[in-house]
């Protein structure tokens, strides 16, 4: 958020936001589904709803604090190392996250690990 921003729902209160937004909107003109492709984004205080609106699976800041630089890759993982027939959510993972769903939350993401049989 910039400093004299006050309304939490305009996307000109927040510096990066409207790229994020961006970003997330063509890689879903690419794949739309949001099971095929599990797309995090944001950063500290960025506009969550607007994120989540653009199509990203997970977002922050919801609470628009700053979070920690490894609450992405958290989730990240967890997402990778899924089996690809398990949903994961949000709860599954918030108490891995330092601030929990006050700086990450989303709708959550099909696992990408494949199993291989032979």
């Amino acid at each position: 958020m910039i400093k004299k921003g006050t309304n939490f729902n305009d996307l000109y209160n927040y510096r990066n936001s409207r790229y994020f937004m961006q970003s997330v909107e063509e890689a879903r003109k690419w794949q739309s589904t949001k099971k095929d492709l599990v797309i995090f984004a944001g950063a500290c205080q960025s506009y969550y709803e607007g994120l989540m609106i653009a199509g990203a699976n997970f977002a922050s800041s919801p609470a628009r604090i700053l979070i920690d630089f490894m609450d992405p890759l958290i989730v990240a993982e967890k997402i990778a190392m899924a089996d690809s027939n398990h949903f994961v959510t949000i709860k599954e993972i918030e108490g891995e996250l330092r601030d929990g769903q006050r700086g990450v939350s989303g709708v959550g993401g099909q696992g990408k690990k494949k199993i291989m049989i032979f």
